[in-house]
């Protein structure tokens, strides 16, 4: 099968946004796609500046939200600039925006306005809390969203301090129900041509990424608690410290967990205390104590081996070096080059599409003269 076209070829994304939430969700869409173009302020996304690898405004972490995009730089406060961005919000399919609740409005480039003269838009709100609420006019970061809504308070050593991931993880997963929203949104539009106006905020997104953890609470009212590597509600589920490494394992059932005892020869399983996860739950100190003294016997090589033969969850804890060039990535091709500048895809894969990879993050404003020729010309978005 030829495959020629990406899923979402010919949308028309404006993106009001910058950082992360609101840019990695439009680097989705221009990923399976759309055409984005970006609208940075004269001294540009915030991103283009972070870290100590920034050269002419072009830093990793800006590259890494924002392939696929044209940078268009406008400047609100200027008349003749802003009836710019209000005519591309006018020809705009979906806008994706992230400033503070009601900031747009003074420039007529809010839900309400735009919807007057483009009634078909889907327009994506991106706040730290949504629209309403006692918080709703307060700035939104990743970092205080991670420690307000939960995430750090179960995360990290059990005597330890509250520890957030590693990467900003209530603004990717934001970014990922933005995604699914917009879709959503855009089937219904197809349906009946209605545009839809989509509140996201990361609060909200990371409160219902607590998940299991979440419930937990909600049905018993048993207060989570950090507990390290290890797992609340399934045992064995976490790093082992071995002869020449760490390791993770992870039974997530009593077959698997037999499996293990099996393969080492070990009897653990047969003991009655043991026999159960719910058991090992209530012995979880003594079992891993146990599996801990007999592990450490053995190098990560011999573990990784034996307890992949037998079906067992199994991994090595690899740094990002190791992860990226482990032979898994290879084979799935997650690392991709353009113009000899390797970036990580986007992980969706179609048999039938391809994803649109011709672009790198663009620099600052570099498609500024293209965008206003067309937009006098009143053929922007246009073959």
């Amino acid at each position: 099968m030829k495959i020629t076209k990406s899923p979402l070829e010919g949308l028309k994304v404006l993106e009001l946004a910058r950082v992360l939430a609101g840019p990695w969700a439009g680097q989705i869409l221009a990923d399976l796609g759309a055409e984005v173009i970006k609208v940075e302020s004269p001294t540009g996304d915030e991103t283009r500046n972070w870290g100590e690898d920034s050269v002419n405004n072009n830093s990793s972490y800006f590259k890494c939200t924002n392939r696929g995009k044209s940078s268009f730089v406008a400047n609100f406060k200027n008349k003749s600039e802003l009836k710019m961005v209000q005519f591309l919000a006018k020809k705009a399919d979906v806008i994706i925006e992230n400033y503070k609740v009601d900031d747009l409005k003074k420039y007529k480039l809010d839900y309400k306005s735009i919807k007057k003269f483009n009634n078909s838009i889907i327009y994506c709100s991106i706040t730290g809390f949504g629209q309403n609420g006692p918080l709703s006019s307060l700035p939104g970061y990743d970092f205080i969203i991670q420690a307000m809504a939960g995430i750090m308070n179960i995360t990290g050593e059990e005597n330890g301090p509250p520890i957030k991931p590693g990467v900003a993880y209530a603004d990717i997963f934001t970014s990922l129900y933005s995604v699914v929203a917009i879709q959503s949104a855009l089937l219904s539009k197809a349906r009946n041509e209605s545009g839809s106006y989509i509140d996201m905020s990361l609060y909200d997104t990371q409160l219902a990424v607590l998940a299991n953890q979440a419930s937990s609470y909600l049905l018993s009212k048993k207060e989570p608690k950090r507990m390290g590597n290890m797992h609340p509600s399934i045992v064995p589920y976490q790093l082992f410290e071995v002869k020449n490494g760490d390791i993770v394992i992870a039974c997530g059932n009593d077959q698997q967990f037999k499996s293990l005892c099996k393969a080492f020869n070990w009897d653990f399983a047969i003991s009655e205390k043991f026999s159960t996860n719910k058991k090992r739950i209530k012995h979880r100190d003594q079992l891993i104590n146990k599996l801990s003294n007999k592990l450490k016997k053995y190098t990560k090589e011999k573990i990784i081996s034996t307890l992949q033969n037998a079906n067992v969850p199994v991994g090595t804890v690899n740094s990002v070096s190791e992860a990226l060039n482990h032979r898994q990535t290879k084979s799935r091709k997650m690392i991709k080059s353009i113009n000899g500048e390797k970036f990580l895809r986007t992980p969706i894969s179609f048999n039938n599409f391809k994803l649109n990879h011709k672009k790198l993050a663009p620099e600052l404003g570099e498609s500024n003269k293209q965008i206003k020729k067309k937009i006098l010309l009143n053929k922007i978005w246009e073959e």
